[in-house]
């Protein structure tokens, strides 16, 4: 049975996995970035003389040279200059709550990004961007492990590599959701054994990446609970890795929804039960699923 990826956790998981899988970049493209704002062939003017502009979040889904181009939630397409006065930073997450400063190169398609703005007439210039650090290496894997992926299949999985330039979208093919308790990142011994037939039946599809993503009840403050939906999610990665020999590099950087995207009635304890859970979710690339069914027909 598919499981269509409808919530708004495994939508925005699944966006920045399709940006960052696609190998089409702007560099590649033979036509100028269509963006709302753009200040394409301009010189830029001296920051000190620049305005305050407007704020912009989205995912970063192309760059040439100095410009970035930013995809909104809406589709709004706005390109922005960067330069060696743009302060870039990686914030909290998984990994660590320090902040870290960067440079331009750490920007990576399928990163979704907070910006800070100069403007003059129609060009903006990032003053300020950041991201999370489970954002990044999310990224970053993706970009990296999904070509040792297919670089360790099989003769006829390696002749799919060229397909991968045409990956715009993931299939979700399953989905499993395992429960904790109040508080609590300890896997219970039901979650063990469901997570196991879940890498089970996933090593049957070719392919197939897992994407772990946390959450917990409304209960307790958004701090304590992002970092429970963190930790959570690092239990059962643990586990599917080290206990049910899931391949690391078949394994996307885990992601915490703290109480977002609620699967149930927080109000009551029965519903508050459902959304303390990290859900499981089998991807495979809508090329490579499209090709193997077409073969399946044959």
């Amino acid at each position: 049975m598919r499981f269509l990826a409808t919530t708004p956790g495994i939508t925005m998981a699944l966006a920045l996995l399709a940006a960052t899988a696609s190998t089409t970049s702007f560099a590649q493209q033979s036509g100028p970035l269509q963006a709302d704002v753009a200040g394409e062939g301009e010189q830029l003017p001296d920051p000190a003389t620049m305005t305050v502009g407007p704020d912009i979040k989205g995912v970063l889904t192309a760059r040439q040279g100095d410009r970035i181009q930013v995809e909104a939630a809406d589709g709004t397409r706005t390109v922005l200059v960067v330069n060696e006065t743009t302060q870039v930073r990686a914030s909290g997450g998984l990994f660590g709550a320090s902040r870290t400063k960067l440079d331009t190169g750490a920007l990576l398609n399928g990163l979704p990004l907070t910006i800070k703005t100069l403007q003059s007439g129609e060009t903006l210039l990032a003053s300020q961007i950041t991201f999370k650090n489970t954002d990044f290496k999310t990224a970053s894997m993706i970009r990296t492990g999904t070509s040792q992926q297919f670089a360790e299949q099989s003769a006829a999985t390696e002749a799919l590599r060229g397909r991968m330039g045409d990956i715009d979208q993931y299939n979700v093919k399953a989905t499993t959701n395992v429960y904790f308790d109040t508080a609590q990142a300890k896997l219970s011994e039901q979650a063990k054994a469901e997570l196991c037939s879940a890498a089970g039946s996933a090593e049957q599809m070719d392919n197939a990446l897992l994407l772990v993503v946390g959450y917990t009840d409304a209960d307790g403050d958004e701090d304590f609970n992002q970092t429970l939906s963190e930790k959570r999610a690092a239990s059962v990665i643990n586990y599917l890795q080290q206990v049910c020999k899931w391949k690391p590099y078949r394994m996307l950087t885990p992601a915490g929804m703290a109480e977002a995207d609620p699967v149930a009635d927080n109000m009551t304890d029965e519903g508050k039960a459902q959304n303390r859970r990290v859900a499981i979710n089998v991807l495979v690339s809508k090329a490579v699923d499209g090709l193997y069914a077409d073969n399946s027909n044959r």
